[in-house]
């Protein structure tokens, strides 16, 4: 037969019996807890790393959309300073034709004495409208005298002599212009080739 003190003693409602096992269980449960931190770690860094190449992609797409937009806004810049340097383009090409009536004009009086005073004021509005032309950026390609550049003349005539260096524009057919930097109309030119003296002279000296 059990003693009192022994059922007392294995009693599992007894206080002391029962805080035992408490505390056992309590053990157990730590020691799951503590078996589950590294993984719980683990799993911290790889959301750190995914969030972190979330946002290193979020940075990348911005530096890019930036770099795009810079260079829009200096498309844009450009294409406006373009269009206030080059605006009066096709009004200038129309203007240029007046002007080229003026010259034959000029040179169809240049001969006559008795109409002085017709030249005299005929050369005062000539030169008024070029200056007036030359602040709005038309130019006058000068081509007399110069060496014959493609860019800016147009060779109709090619003359042999001996009186001018080859290639050297010796006299302008109709006169070109440019706005600002940019060619109008090249000036029709002709252009020096070199003489036929020079040549049968070349074969006599040797």
């Amino acid at each position: 037969m059990f003693k009192k003190e022994d059922e007392q003693q294995n009693n599992p409602f007894k206080e002391e019996n029962f805080n035992k096992e408490t505390e056992a269980e309590e053990t157990v449960q730590d020691t799951e807890d503590t078996q589950d931190e590294p993984g719980n770690k683990e799993d911290s860094d790889n959301n750190t790393e995914k969030l972190q190449a979330e946002l290193d992609s979020l940075n990348n797409k911005y530096l890019r959309l930036a770099a795009d937009f810079d260079n829009f806004r200096k498309r844009q810049m450009t294409e406006r300073e373009s269009l206030l340097k080059y605006g009066a383009e096709d009004t200038l090409k129309k203007i240029i034709t007046v002007l080229d009536t003026f010259e034959r004009a000029r040179k169809s009086v240049a001969d006559m004495q008795e109409c002085d005073k017709i030249k005299e004021s005929y050369e005062v509005g000539l030169k008024q409208l070029y200056d007036t032309l030359d602040k709005i950026g038309l130019k006058k390609i000068e081509a007399k005298g110069e060496e014959f550049d493609p860019n800016l003349h147009e060779a109709v005539m090619q003359t042999p002599t001996n009186d001018y260096p080859a290639n050297t524009v010796i006299d302008e057919l109709q006169t070109g212009y440019k706005l600002f930097d940019k060619v109008l109309r090249p000036t029709f030119v002709n252009v020096a080739t070199e003489g036929e003296n020079n040549t049968s002279s070349g074969d006599t000296n040797e």
